[in-house]
């Protein structure tokens, strides 16, 4: 009887902290989500619960705002992605599968970079850009998110990388595959659930990076949506009920990609806390 007293004591203390969680990571959705229907006279005696009437013009006029921009930030968030993947597959593999000279140098070097705040170093990659001619640029702009993401990748993939089974890197040396065919046929089927994990990790960062967007890009026509939403942050008046519809807009991507992977987020994150 004890026991089992027990037992329920923990399920509900489990179910009480798991609750308290969702709580404080729904919660202030569902404000932003109320809030967007909303005037500022509405917001201000009831910022909780819904009213009426519904201003549902705030989500027309937030969609006006961030409508020119959206394709802008999907170009840049996709190669991004697609480069910081592809270039930390090749250095991990490196780094996993050969020895040469001052490698630990290198890797713990490499580490050190997870330590160093982007903004550090936004002067010198600002004076590159501009002596490659990449300033307002939306590629130039791809090539620095691709660069800033390739620390956290290259460490989770290298660890990945070295927990497949050396057996099936021989077996393919022995059939003849270049090291390109070994990562195409061997790492890369053994990596899908951790690679889908970074892409949806960088995906995100890169959608709502606003430093760089706003450092980088200097034609109106090729800002990104963060630097967008600046336009409804008024000097002396906010209309709280635009902004939150416009920011419910520029969050709908993120929720349908992280829904439609969810599956594989959650499998990569267990792989990469069975393979670390």
């Amino acid at each position: 009887m004890k026991h089992s007293t027990i037992k329920n004591t923990h399920e509900i203390m489990k179910h009480l902290l798991i609750w308290s969680v969702l709580i404080f990571a729904f919660f202030p959705l569902y404000i932003m989500f109320v809030i967007s229907f909303k005037d500022n006279t509405q917001f201000v005696h009831a910022p909780f619960n819904f009213t009426f009437p519904l201003h549902l013009e705030n989500w027309s006029h937030g969609f006006s705002i961030i409508a020119p921009y959206i394709g802008n930030s999907i170009f840049v968030a996709t190669i991004s992605v697609v480069l910081t993947l592809l270039t930390a597959l090749c250095s991990a593999y490196v780094f996993a599968r050969y020895d040469f000279p001052f490698k630990s140098v290198l890797w713990y070097a490499l580490l050190g970079l997870l330590f160093m705040p982007g903004i550090m170093n936004l002067v010198p990659l600002f004076i590159i850009m501009r002596d490659l001619s990449l300033l307002n640029s939306l590629f130039g702009l791809s090539l620095i998110y691709a660069t800033g993401g390739q620390v956290f990748c290259v460490f989770v993939l290298r660890n990945f990388i070295e927990e497949i089974p050396q057996d099936l890197f021989e077996a393919a040396q022995i059939d003849g595959a270049t090291p390109w065919q070994q990562i195409w046929n061997v790492v890369v089927p053994m990596s899908g659930s951790i690679l889908s994990t970074l892409a949806i990790l960088r995906f995100i960062a890169c959608w709502n990076n606003f430093i760089q967007p706003l450092i980088f890009i200097n034609d109106r026509s090729k800002q990104l949506i963060p630097v967008a939403l600046m336009e409804l942050d008024g000097e002396y008046v906010k209309q709280w009920g635009e902004m939150m519809a416009t920011f419910s807009i520029a969050a709908i991507p993120l929720v349908l990609i992280f829904l439609f992977s969810m599956r594989l987020f959650v499998k990569g994150i267990g792989a990469g806390a069975i393979k670390g």
